[in-house]
């Protein structure tokens, strides 16, 4: 053999070599002794149902499986996990074992099938509801479950007679599934922290499919959630059109870390499949299910605006309750907060007074369905009375006076200057403007062309006019020019929309002194930066929320009229009073 064949061989072994090293490890994950039947362990028992009534995925038909198991006492209502793709990971084998060694409390299984809808006949296909049900962001999964599939298993009985019964709270529930399944079970504890704190999700799909891959994004802005998580992952999973799974996962992982969650993760080397997950899942149990029945809590998150804005400890309080709807909060220079909504069985909508001591009372009968709403600089209370097309001003003693006729306004605010700006949504035979009412009650459209222009707001320094369009995701900012008109509209502040809708639904929005500004919207209260970037997500505690005000004492409480309710929130931060004098904020870092 000459040197040049010598040196070919040796490319072609070193080649060779590491082609071998860097080959794909075998994917032979092995199920350990607690996902094997062991001797005197007590048996659950498995049943099998077809469910083909929801209301929610109508038309869809599936079978779910319920396990029971041994130890189950109907008296003491047992734990429950809620399974994707139907029974996984030899699961029943696994609970009959933890549970015996008391490694995890006494649980009932569910292990629902993704629905399908049935061909009309023998030419046509089903529809595979899977991708739908389980890829797809929105609460409609985890309703399904509650309102629907729990429902019908506590119809059940076992074969001896038994009846199912399933536990109320989120700590005593567990939710899992591999690929969609695992997206599935993450956004029902998600979208429900009250219903599911803790979740298992196998090879994770948290990738472009149906918007899966948001969530890394809204983990780090979001008020943390109380939901503990366990990822498995293998770096041979997908990569495909909609995503590189095993990245996906990893930076989920990275996320809730962030965002201070309990999470662990397992990562192997394994292919989309079960495999791995099926041997790890007894210690995903175990560790789910630590220190139970202690709560899990939510953490403490690193985004530094949540750490600017919150109070450690502080969680949103109940003020008032019991009406059709409320709005337009907003508060005086006592810090004592008004807002309008018609309780249950009135005819009338109502103004209504929140005091410092927390007692709410009536100030105006009938209201003339109040909407938006703001004081000025004069001490009066400046409100849109939709049912009369004015713009009215009441005194400390509740007597209206007109300001303006002929404007079916919906928001406003009066600025330092005693100048007012007045949203009006539109219709399609008419266009959505903003107004400008100076003192003297002259008035004239400074806007046109918003879809819906809503909600309405000063920048702290006054310079700037913020206006929300309820039909996009846009806060669009104008400089207010000497002569009170505008100038320079931009498309400025970005929001995030649900999934379930076409439009984030931007309503009421308020200012700190440090010139964020707080965005009701369908996700919650967005919190952005000066620079329009949406840095914070608040969400509300009954999931609604149509306006917000700064108010009490300090001016540090964040209060929200969240459908029948209204809530507050002690904050860190003050708010700004768009009829006191201006502000000017610290430069934005960019």
């Amino acid at each position: 053999m000459n040197f040049s064949d010598l040196v070919r061989v040796s490319i072609v072994s070193i080649t060779c070599a590491l082609s071998a090293a860097m080959a794909p490890a075998a994917d032979d994950y092995k199920p350990g002794p607690d996902s094997q039947p062991q001797p005197g362990v007590p048996k659950g028992e498995v049943l099998k149902f077809t469910f083909d009534n929801s209301r929610i995925f109508p038309g869809t038909t599936r079978d779910y499986w319920v396990y029971v198991p041994a130890q189950y006492d109907p008296a003491k209502p047992a734990c429950v996990y809620v399974g994707q793709d139907g029974v996984q990971y030899n699961a029943p084998v696994v609970f009959d074992n933890l549970i015996t060694k008391k490694e995890m409390p006494v649980t009932i299984g569910v292990f629902i099938m993704h629905g399908k809808v049935k061909a009309t006949g023998d030419g046509a296909l089903d529809r595979f509801n899977r991708s739908f049900e389980y890829d797809g962001l929105g609460d409609a999964y985890a309703r399904f479950v509650l309102d629907e599939i729990f429902p019908d298993v506590e119809k059940r009985t076992t074969s001896d007679g038994r009846p199912v019964r399933l536990p109320k709270s989120g700590n005593d529930r567990a939710i899992g599934g591999a690929s969609s399944g695992a997206i599935c079970a993450f956004t029902a504890a998600w979208e429900r922290p009250d219903a599911f704190n803790r979740v298992f999700s196998a090879v994770g799909t948290y990738v472009g499919l149906r918007g899966g891959d948001r969530y890394p994004t809204l983990i780090r802005k979001f008020d943390p959630k109380p939901i503990r998580v366990f990822l498995q992952d293998g770096s041979n999973d997908l990569n495909i059109y909609a995503g590189d799974w095993w990245m996906a996962n990893q930076t989920m992982q990275r996320a809730l870390t962030f965002a201070g969650y309990e999470v662990n993760h397992v990562w192997g080397e394994g292919g989309h499949n079960g495999k791995h997950a099926t041997a790890v899942f007894p210690d995903a149990m175990r560790w789910l299910w630590k220190d139970w029945p202690a709560p899990v809590k939510a953490g403490v998150s690193s985004n530094a605006t949540l750490q600017a804005i919150l109070v450690p400890g502080e969680t949103w309080q109940l003020v008032a309750e019991g009406f059709k709807s409320t709005t337009g909060p907003t508060a005086n220079a006592k810090g004592e907060v008004f807002f309008n909504g018609p309780p249950t069985g009135a005819p009338t909508s109502q103004l209504h007074k929140i005091a410092l001591d927390g007692k709410v009372s009536v100030i105006v009968a009938d209201s003339k369905r109040g909407d938006g709403q703001a004081f000025g600089p004069d001490g009066r209370l400046y409100v849109v009375a939709s049912a009369t097309e004015q713009i009215l001003a009441y005194d400390v003693e509740g007597k209206a006076t007109v300001i303006a006729d002929g404007l079916k306004g919906n928001d406003l605010i009066v600025r330092h200057d005693g100048l007012i700006y007045v949203t009006e949504s539109g219709s399609e035979a008419k266009p959505s403007k903003v107004w400008l009412i100076k003192p003297g009650g002259q008035k004239r459209a400074v806007d046109t062309g918003l879809r819906f222009a809503n909600g309405i707001t000063l920048s702290p320094d006054q310079s700037l006019l913020y206006v929300d369009d309820y039909r996009s995701h846009w806060v669009y900012s104008y400089q207010i020019a000497a002569d009170g008109s505008l100038k320079f509209k931009q498309r400025y502040f970005w929001l995030h929309c649900p999934d379930t809708g076409d439009d984030s639904s931007a309503d009421g929005m308020t200012t700190d002194r440090d010139g964020r500004l707080y965005v009701t919207t369908r996700m919650g209260i967005q919190v952005c930066d000066q620079a329009g970037r949406v840095n914070a997500i608040l969400p509300t505690p009954n999931g609604r929320v149509s306006a917000v005000c700064f108010g009490g004492e300090n001016n540090d409480t964040l209060f929200a009229t969240c459908g029948d309710k209204v809530f507050k929130r002690k904050l860190k931060v003050k708010g700004t009073q768009p009829w006191a004098a201006p502000l000017k904020p610290v430069k934005p870092r960019l």
